[in-house]
């Protein structure tokens, strides 16, 4: 299968420096928000119709308090995009799974197909806590299993909808002003408990970046629950990105980010992740240790981001030649939708647009 590339809309900020995802360090004094750039929907408009122009399939919109809503951002981007898909990631307790049926739908709609999907079930619970979801993360899950039984149910079946579980009871549910076309799920967890759920109901299992190593035994053990559930998956993977014309700029420019990071910054971050229960946050955590000095954890593979950045905390890094041979080694372990970033997401999307995807291109990977 060919390879899908997206990017990522900083409805959070954009800066030339790792602006934080979930810690608010976007909004402290000092360097950081000196030189932030605000999520406005013109910026985010230049973003969004550049992933489009540059041949990106699709942009992942995150989720939290941290940054603008997902669901109204990608909508109104809609009407200044053609064909950009938008990965509109939220949280599935937070509303009915019908109701998150209908604004899919809706969406679907007004933008002609253009919606993905992204269920971010939440590892944070002081973050949830703001939500009024008190669950732990067990029960989190449970729910999200749930959730997502009644989004497909509502979604796929061509009578009313009825559903009797632990967490929602649903009866006659069904989708006005049909046809419409179901989007994609995308979903991600390290725990049992979201390996479980992914298994059996989800169509593309998501990665933070770890080594390939990391990763081919993650793919193994999807495969094997998704079959015992007798379904299949794709595969995705969040990556940043800091490619340039030779190797040599690329880590320079590393270099710079992680200059720009303070010490008692990242020992704050650091702290507040091992309070969490994300274990996929825990794992990005012990690749580097919170030590700079353990920050290439694999061959262009760079954990700096995670030193004080939330979610997806590594790079790759390295020249056009080589981030384009990074990819096609994990493209080769299964993964088919590569989800990147970098800083400044509009500059960045540029260096990787023009420098990496015609190297994939020309080697006959992608899938459009």
């Amino acid at each position: 299968m060919g390879m899908h590339l997206h990017w990522y809309l900083p409805t959070n900020g954009d800066s030339r420096d790792i602006v934080g995802s979930g810690d608010g360090s976007q909004h402290t004094l000092g360097a950081v928000a000196d030189g932030l750039r605000r999520p406005g929907i013109d910026y985010l408009g230049q973003i969004a119709r550049s992933a489009e122009q540059l041949g990106f399939e699709a942009v992942l919109t995150p989720t939290g308090t941290w940054c603008e809503d997902a669901w109204i951002t990608t909508a109104a981007l809609t009407q200044v995009t053609r064909t950009l898909k938008f990965l509109v990631a939220f949280r599935p307790g937070l509303i009915t799974p019908t109701l998150a049926a209908h604004q899919a739908a809706t969406f679907q709609r007004i933008s002609g197909g253009r919606l993905l999907l992204n269920i971010v079930t939440g590892g944070d619970p002081v973050e949830q806590r703001r939500f009024g979801d008190h669950l732990d993360h067990d029960q989190r899950y449970a729910r999200t299993d749930d959730f997502l039984a009644v989004l497909r149910g509502v979604s796929d079946a061509p009578e009313p909808f009825g559903f009797a579980g632990e967490h929602y009871r649903v009866e006659q549910a069904r989708i006005p002003f049909e046809p419409w076309r179901p989007p994609a799920i995308f979903f991600g967890g390290a725990s049992p408990a979201a390996e479980r759920v992914a298994a059996r109901h989800v169509d593309t299992y998501l990665a933070w970046g770890e080594t390939p190593p990391q990763i081919a035994e993650r793919l193994e053990r999807m495969r094997k629950l998704a079959a015992e559930a007798g379904r299949t998956l794709s595969f995705g993977i969040r990556f940043h990105v800091l490619s340039r014309d030779t190797a040599e700029a690329a880590w320079a420019e590393a270099g710079r980010l992680l200059d720009r990071i303070d010490d008692d910054r990242v020992a704050q971050v650091q702290h507040g992740f091992a309070a969490g229960e994300s274990v996929g946050q825990q794992r990005m955590a012990a690749l580097h240790g919170g030590r700079r000095d353990r920050l290439e954890v694999y061959p262009n593979v760079w954990a700096g981001y995670g030193l004080v950045r939330g979610g997806a905390g590594t790079a790759l890094v390295g020249s056009h030649a080589e981030v384009a041979e990074r990819i096609r080694e994990y493209h080769d372990l299964g993964i088919d939708h590569f989800i990147l970033s970098g800083q400044p997401h509009l500059e960045e999307a540029y260096h990787f647009g023009e420098g990496v995807l015609p190297i994939l291109r020309r080697a006959g990977l992608l899938a459009h």
